[in-house]
Formats: structure tokens, C-alpha cells, sequence
């Protein structure tokens, strides 16, 4: 496992630097579209409509962002790799393809 807990950090250290720059990306996209704009009434509510799901996006993102920051926090520690909910072992393959997840795949349908 300690072999598999390197390549897992270095991929919880990827996923963090880009989950960062995704995040500055979503502020450009997701500021405030003024209301004295004048495109137009359908454009309006579809600019409205498009930061509405980059806002849905952003919050993704953060919540990303924090459980990675938690599993890197965690990764030294005997309970990196066990779901938060039932405390079993997360499987491997998981953990590679998510480093985020806190929940074995079980735990997190509930």
C-alpha cells in the first residue's frame, strides 16, 4: 500500500492544482450579469441560465477541492482509504480513479 499511497498523493496534488485553476476560471464566469446590459431580453436569460450551471459547477469544484485538501491531510494516516461512513476499506481502484472520495461506492448511494 505505501507504494500505492505515493502515486495516490501525487495524483491528490494534480487533482489539487487543477481543481484551483477550474475554480479561477468559474469566478470569470460566474459574475454578477448586469442588469442595464442592453442584449437583449432572451440573451439576458440565457446569460442568467449559463452562470446558474457554472455556479452549480463552482460549488462542485469546492466541494472537490475540499475533499481532496482531506484525503491529502489524511494520506500519512491509518484512516486514509477507509470510508467515512462505514469505516471498510475504499478500494484501491476507486481511490486511483477518485481521490476525493470519503465513501466507499456503497456508502455514497445513500
Amino acid at each position: 500500500m505505501q507504494v500505492d499511497k505515493v502515486k495516490l498523493k501525487e495524483i491528490i496534488v494534480d487533482e489539487i492544482e487543477e481543481t484551483k485553476v477550474i475554480l479561477n476560471q468559474f469566478k470569470e464566469i460566474t459574475k454578477p450579469v448586469s442588469p442595464d446590459n442592453s442584449i437583449g431580453r432572451l440573451s439576458r436569460m440565457e446569460a442568467l441560465g449559463s452562470k446558474s450551471t457554472a455556479e452549480f459547477s463552482e460549488r462542485q469544484a469546492k466541494n472537490k477541492l475540499s475533499d481532496l485538501e482531506t484525503q491529502l491531510l489524511k494520506i500519512d494516516s491509518d484512516d486514509f482509504g477507509k470510508c467515512q461512513n462505514c469505516k471498510e476499506l475504499i478500494p484501491i481502484e476507486r481511490l486511483f480513479f477518485m481521490p476525493e472520495s470519503l465513501f466507499c461506492v456503497s456508502c455514497s448511494k445513500k
